[in-house]
């Protein structure tokens, strides 16, 4: 077969040198009839294309796959068996080809008869306000002088191409909540429909076609904000190709080089100033003669508006406080007070901070450490344990690095030093409920200014400076009878009594 080059300069010779067939054969080293069969067809280019395609492996076979080609055609894709499971059918057969020569058969076998997948799609469209769509990435920066991989929540609004991203360390449940909180206040408002992957975290089971079991805290978010859950077909991104767009953008734009943050704060900071500069900067894809963020202007109108008050957006778990007042959660260890003690507790995560409840009372609140294997304490906590065991004041793992004031620091290092000092620093700390910590740390700094150090002198302090709290008054109930001869006070009555005289009643 000859090549282009060859044919262009045999054509050249002839064409445009005006050489003789003969010359140009002998130049060439080309037969004179090929030379001839050049100038004369004026083809400038000469392919190969098989007539047959020689298959001595699967020559045998081939009835016996199109045979189960044909049986499958008339079955939905998904039911269909793939190229593998027919050469893995045909190996118990004795076929003992290559899987490339079945592969390849089979693909022009499905061109042929019309059963190929078309991979093509249509172009959407969205009204404003009518959808966003969300999406997971994971990217690689420095946290806190520790290489670390962070989850970033993506959020897109369909029609403006509005964009809002924001960090967290982990993929959970009420990382969602908190992502949408700020998505939703980040763009003042809410779509009508959002548009999502199969995440774990919030879709408890596919079924047939659109439809899903949501995760039913999930489903109270959707419902507080007034946005339709809309979830995508399982592997087909395309049905949300913004945002996965989106994902492509962040990483390339924002993350190309190796960054560097404190903490997360700062990097979420930073992420919502990348996502406003480039919205103002970047010109939207369909009205070209706009940026991202004139369209916006004109989308904000048309989104639903948030409620008066954010969701509660807590994942809630069931678990008993330890002896050491202690719940174990996230493989973490955190404190509550001690009237849990022994009961079980209703544990509220946030994407910051851990809530323990019991019966509808909040019993600890702490901020959320997402290492692993650390006890968290709140010495306050305790307090009514150390009324009992004073002595735990030295050794407790909860009192080690207590932060007092630097005034009740240096009380507490004297009494310290004393016998029974321990249960009278104890006293002074089961007044800080009534009187308050500061006015306890200023009564413990007039102590020392008068080198008079004792629990009494600095609750007696705090009795002359401070009112005493009065008991609120009793409500009488409704069902008690009332007086009708109120009682006269006469002590002489008394006296009447010890003469023996007749008792009375007036």
């Amino acid at each position: 077969m000859l090549i282009v080059e060859t044919i262009t300069k045999v054509r050249l010779a002839y064409f445009r040198d005006g050489k003789a067939i003969r010359e140009i054969a002998r130049k060439f080293n080309l037969a004179r009839n090929t030379v001839k069969n050049i100038i004369r067809s004026g083809v400038t280019d000469q392919k190969y294309e098989r007539s047959e395609q020689p298959r001595p492996k699967l020559g045998a076979f081939v009835d016996k796959l199109a045979e189960w080609l044909q049986e499958d055609s008339s079955k939905p894709v998904r039911h269909r068996r793939s190229a593998q499971i027919l050469f893995e059918q045909l190996q118990r057969e004795g076929y003992d080809g290559g899987y490339d020569t079945l592969r390849r058969y089979v693909g022009a076998w499905q061109k042929e008869d019309g059963t190929a997948l078309v991979k093509a799609f249509v172009p959407l469209e969205f009204d404003p306000g009518e959808a966003f769509q969300f999406d997971w990435s994971y990217e690689k920066i420095e946290l806190g002088g520790v290489s670390v991989e962070v989850k970033i929540a993506h959020f897109r609004l369909c029609h403006s191409r509005k964009l809002f991203c924001v960090a967290y360390t982990r993929e959970k449940l009420e990382m969602v909540f908190n992502a949408h909180l700020r998505a939703f206040e980040f763009f003042g408002g809410v779509c009508k429909r959002g548009i999502y992957d199969n995440l774990k975290t919030v879709v408890t089971k596919i079924l047939m076609s659109k439809d899903r079991v949501w995760n039913r805290r999930f489903q109270n978010l959707a419902s507080h904000y007034l946005f339709e859950l809309v979830a995508c077909t399982p592997a087909a991104g395309w049905e949300k190709g913004q945002v996965e767009n989106q994902v492509d953008l962040v990483r390339s734009r924002f993350f190309a080089l190796r960054r560097r943050f404190t903490d997360l704060e700062e990097l979420n900071e930073w992420l919502e100033r990348e996502c406003r500069n480039y919205a103002a900067s970047a010109k939207h894809p369909e009205f070209k003669d706009k940026t991202i963020d004139q369209v916006f202007a004109e989308e904000k109108s048309r989104l639903i508006v948030l409620p008066m008050s954010p969701f509660d957006g807590y994942q809630e778990v069931t678990t008993r406080v330890s002896l050491q007042l202690l719940i174990n959660f996230d493989r973490n260890h955190y404190s509550v007070s001690a009237m849990a003690v022994g009961k079980s507790v209703q544990v509220r995560a946030y994407a910051e901070h851990v809530t323990m409840v019991l019966n509808g009372t909040v019993v600890g609140i702490h901020k959320r450490h997402l290492g692993r294997d650390k006890a968290i304490y709140d010495p306050w906590h305790y307090l009514a344990v150390l009324e009992r065991k004073p002595g735990a004041l030295r050794n407790g793992a909860p009192f080690k690095r207590w932060d007092l004031p630097e005034a009740m620091s240096e009380v507490r290092t004297i009494l310290e030093g004393r016998s029974g000092g321990d249960r009278q620093f104890v006293s002074i700390l089961s007044v800080v409920s009534r009187y308050g910590l500061e006015p306890v740390a200023i009564a413990c700094s007039q102590a020392l200014s008068d080198k008079t150090v004792s629990s009494d002198v600095i609750l007696s302090i705090l009795s002359r400076t401070h009112d005493e709290p009065q008991p609120e008054p009793v409500k009488l109930s409704e069902q008690l009878p009332l007086l009708k001869l109120i009682p006269m006070v006469d002590c002489y009555r008394y006296d009447g009594l010890m003469k023996g005289g007749a008792y009375g009643t007036a």
